[in-house]
């Protein structure tokens, strides 16, 4: 992953001045990560209408358009960035399909799925606090739980993605983070 993360910011100033080819390779490098980790974040009612992978490509090439909005401060808030984009449009066609869904076709539906509705609350409410517990980080250590907790980087990768100065200084970066987060869910 460090290869590929050294020369994102290199790719985006590509991009900007309109090079086709570091498009391709900013998508080749990106969709497989956004892909797996957009897995099973959309409910099956969504999904029936809207493909995750059809999420995950929007998301990205909207990503792609509107990079005049973007300024990299390290190589891993690209990631971070496209994170938004994504969990931004996924909670877009959620709400979409939700007022267009019929409840009694959902609760016959609900009942042939694995997972119980208190199982899916207890999980959405688990979400919901972490997310706002994210929100109470400041963005370095923000950006560093969303790069090991969600897109699984190794402590170096994130030493590397975030400019810091060891392996060990972003594990230590990272449970401080996420100390302070069991404190704001709990």
């Amino acid at each position: 992953m460090s290869n590929d993360l050294e020369s994102t910011a290199t790719l985006l100033s590509r991009v900007r001045n309109g090079d086709d080819a570091a498009r391709e390779r900013l998508c080749r490098i990106y969709l497989p990560i956004l892909t797996k980790w957009a897995h099973g974040r959309l409910p099956h009612y969504v999904r029936n209408v809207y493909e995750t992978d059809d999420v995950v490509q929007t998301s990205l090439i909207n990503a792609l358009k509107s990079l005049d909005k973007f300024v990299p401060m390290h190589e891993g808030a690209f990631l971070a960035y496209l994170r938004k984009i994504l969990l931004n449009s996924i909670r877009m066609e959620i709400r979409k399909q939700s007022s267009r869904i019929d409840t009694t076709q959902f609760h016959e539906n609900a009942e042939n799925q694995q997972s119980s509705q208190l199982e899916i609350a207890v999980g959405n409410e688990v979400m919901d606090k972490y997310e706002s517990a994210l929100t109470q980080l400041d963005k370095s250590s923000r950006e560093s739980v969303i790069l090991r907790v969600e897109f699984g980087y190794t402590f170096a990768e994130i030493a590397t993605a975030m400019n810091f100065s060891s392996a060990n200084a972003s594990r230590m970066k990272v449970s401080r983070a996420l100390l302070k987060m069991a404190r704001v869910m709990a």
